[in-house]
């Protein structure tokens, strides 16, 4: 019988300015990918360019990791805390939640954590909620999304119920 590994999500590491074509590769090799990209204004278009500049996500068995090494334009995996960076279903899905519902996403590191601050593998929780900006964190990639938000958007939360629309 055969013994069937759980897929996971992976950052992979690119040569600079190489996500799409990686990306463009992997559809070609059926890698299931995710290559978030944000759109900026221009003087004359809209244009796309990459959230996390150098990475593209991949959802495979760890036994398929040679299918990626192998790809043309990819550097590596991507480590954090000397681990490969495997990257939550949830983590993922706020991310493209992200880009969808807000039109200014950016990244932001945080610093690394000493020894005796542990990383929480929850990751998504809000971080700061000020102003106009809403900070979630990716604790798997060590960084946080930050979004601009109007006023509108943003709810207050009472217990475990959310008033006047979505929250996190």
């Amino acid at each position: 019988m055969f013994n069937v590994q759980p897929l996971a999500w992976y950052a992979v590491y690119t040569r600079a300015k190489c996500e799409k074509k990686v990306a463009d590769l992997f559809t070609r090799k059926k890698v299931e990918h995710y290559y978030p990209v944000k759109h900026l204004v221009g003087a004359r278009r809209i244009v796309e360019a990459p959230l996390f500049p150098s990475y593209v996500f991949v959802r495979i068995p760890e036994s398929r990791s040679w299918v990626v090494r192998e790809t043309d334009n990819v550097v590596n995996f991507v480590h954090w805390l000397e681990q490969p960076a495997i990257i939550p279903d949830h983590e993922i899905a706020l991310i493209r939640h992200f880009l969808r519902d807000y039109e200014d996403v950016s990244v932001e590191r945080f610093p690394i954590p000493t020894d005796r601050e542990r990383v929480h593998a929850s990751g998504g929780k809000i971080i700061q909620l000020s102003g106009d900006h809403v900070k979630v964190e990716l604790n798997s990639l060590g960084c946080m999304l930050v979004a601009k938000v109007s006023s509108r958007e943003i709810s207050a939360i009472t217990g475990s119920k959310a008033v006047n629309g979505p929250h996190y």
